[in-house]
């Protein structure tokens, strides 16, 4: 029943996105439902946000057919590495981030993404740690996907990737929605689109200034440029 009523919020929320566009966030909303293990909101929520980006419904088709791919190949391998990784993909770009303990697993997660032929650029920033360090990161990791109560819980990359969700949406002039980030050992990835020089400068100072970054690393194009 949960399913059918956030399903239905969801049709609302987008009455005023083109039908293709519509199509397009319900294939990344049961595709990501299926492999990703987010609850049906969050899904939900992302996909609604979908409705207002500057991709065209084609784009955001062939990312989420992407991004899905991806996710089925990396579970395949080993299912908790759908804790250890993110996956983000803008206009075929794709960004890989998080950590792995195994140098071999790593190699054949990058390999496997490499096959795919629908990706334009690949940005591996997948870091090597400890067998210790990568179970204490997917401990935090599912703690921090427990709620908003919990992130402050979790270890300081969850929080700061929380405080740029909200320092982005107030924002004046940044489209919060043309963006993905992560935080990985305090060092900020994002990847995503800005309509101007002055966009960007502004997500990147934004992002700076928040305490506990140490460094960011973008990969965002400037439109027109």
């Amino acid at each position: 029943m949960m399913m059918i009523l956030s399903f239905d919020k969801f049709l609302h929320s987008v009455r005023r996105a083109s039908r293709k566009t519509a199509w397009t966030l319900c294939v990344a909303l049961l595709g990501g439902f299926a492999l990703s293990g987010c609850t049906t909101n969050s899904v939900v929520a992302n996909a609604a946000k979908a409705a207002f980006e500057d991709r065209l419904a084609e784009e955001q088709i062939v990312d989420a057919k992407i991004k899905t791919s991806m996710l089925k190949n990396n579970v395949e391998l080993d299912k908790m590495l759908a804790l250890d990784l993110s996956i983000d993909v803008w206009k075929t770009r794709v960004m890989l981030t998080g950590v792995i303990s195994d140098p071999a697993q790593r190699d054949k997660v990058v390999a496997m993404a490499r096959q795919d032929k629908r990706i334009s650029k690949l940005y591996d920033d997948i870091q090597i740690v400890t067998a210790d360090a990568q179970n204490e990161r997917r401990e935090w990791r599912e703690k921090a996907e427990d709620g908003a109560d919990a992130v402050a819980e979790a270890a300081d990359d969850f929080w700061i990737e929380t405080k740029i969700s909200a320092q982005l949406i107030a924002a004046e002039g940044v489209s919060s929605v043309n963006y993905r980030w992560r935080c990985v050992m305090n060092t900020v990835y994002i990847i995503g689109e800005a309509q101007t020089t002055k966009e960007f400068n502004t997500v990147i100072s934004t992002i700076k200034s928040i305490e506990g970054v140490k460094a960011v690393r973008n990969y965002i194009q400037v439109r027109g440029s």
